[in-house]
C-alpha cells in the first residue's frame, strides 16, 4: 500500500526549517502524494513565526492542481497539566492541531509527568495527533498513553525523523514498537508523518512503512493509507475503527 498524505512537515516559518510551502507543494506532488499538511511550530518555539501567520491561512487554497491543502499547527505542550501554546479561537480555524513535548517549551519530567502532560493535551477537543511519541527524553507510559488516544479519539504518530541518523530523539526504535503492538490490542489508529524541516524530506515515510510491515501491523490502522484517513484527524470529525474500514460517524 502505498502512504497518500504528510501532515507533519515545517517551512521557513518555523525558523529552524529550509523550504517554502510552494517547495514543498511541488515535493509532494513529486511523490505522488494526494494531500498535504503543513505544521509549523506554534509561537512557544524559540524562532518560530507570529500568530499571524497562522491566521492569514485564509489565502491559501485548499487544493493546489491534484493537490490537496490542509493546515495544521504544531502545538507545544507546555506543562504537565497539558496546556498548549494554541488558544481555542486559532485552534478552531485549523484543519488539525499536532501537539508535541519539545525540550525548548517544556523540560523533561518522569514517567508519569510525561504521560499526564500528553493525555491531558488530548483532552483539548482541536488535538488530533500527538507528534513523536517515542523519545525517552521523555519517558512515556505506552500503556496508559495507547488507552487514552482511544478514550479521545486522537492518532499517535510514527514520526519518519526520529529513526534517522542523527535524530535527537532517543529509542524510537525500540520505544515504538512496543506503542504499536498497543494499538493493535486496543485498535488505535496511527498516522505516519515525515516531520519534513526541508523540501526533500516531504512524504519520506521509508523506515515508519519498514517497521509497520516488520510488526505486522494492520494497515486498517494507518491512515495514511486510505483518504478516508484524514476525516480522523480534521476538526469536527471522527471515525469508528473496524477490521474492515473506517467508517465515518458523528463527534458526540
Amino acid at each position: 500500500m502505498k502512504p497518500l498524505f504528510d501532515l507533519h512537515t515545517h517551512t521557513i516559518a518555523s525558523g529552524h526549517a529550509y523550504s517554502t510551502l510552494k517547495e514543498n507543494i511541488e515535493a509532494a506532488r513529486g511523490k505522488g502524494l494526494k494531500a498535504l499538511g503543513f505544521s509549523d511550530h506554534a509561537t512557544a518555539m524559540p524562532g518560530t513565526t507570529h500568530p499571524f501567520y497562522f491566521g492569514n491561512f485564509k489565502v491559501i487554497r485548499d487544493r493546489i492542481s491534484d493537490l490537496r491543502i490542509l493546515k495544521g499547527i504544531e502545538a507545544n505542550i507546555m506543562d504537565f497539566e497539558g496546556a498548549i501554546d494554541v488558544d481555542p479561537h486559532l485552534a478552531s480555524s485549523l484543519d488539525y492541531v499536532i501537539a508535541s513535548l519539545h525540550p525548548p517549551c517544556i523540560d523533561p519530567g518522569n514517567r508519569d509527568e510525561n504521560t499526564r502532560a500528553i493525555v491531558r493535551a488530548m483532552k483539548n477537543p482541536f488535538v488530533k495527533i500527538i507528534g513523536h511519541p517515542d523519545d525517552d527524553r521523555y519517558p512515556l507510559d505506552y500503556d496508559e498513553l495507547v488507552r487514552a488516544a482511544n478514550r479521545e479519539k486522537v492518532a499517535l504518530e510514527i514520526n519518519n525523523s526520529s529513526f534517522v541518523r542523527g535524530a535527537s530523539r532517543q529509542n524510537a526504535r525500540r520505544n515504538v514498537p512496543v506503542m504499536l503492538e498497543l494499538c493493535r490490542i486496543y485498535e488505535v489508529p496511527v498516522i505516519m508523518a515525515s516531520d519534513a524541516h526541508i523540501y526533500y524530506d516531504v512524504g519520506e515515510l521509508t523506515i515508519s512503512e519498514t517497521i509497520i510491515q516488520e510488526m505486522n501491523f494492520p494497515p486498517e490502522l494507518v491512515l495514511n493509507y486510505r483518504m478516508e484517513g484524514l476525516d480522523y484527524v480534521l476538526n469536527n470529525n471522527t471515525y469508528i475503527i473496524t477490521p474492515e474500514e473506517m467508517i465515518p460517524s458523528s463527534r458526540s
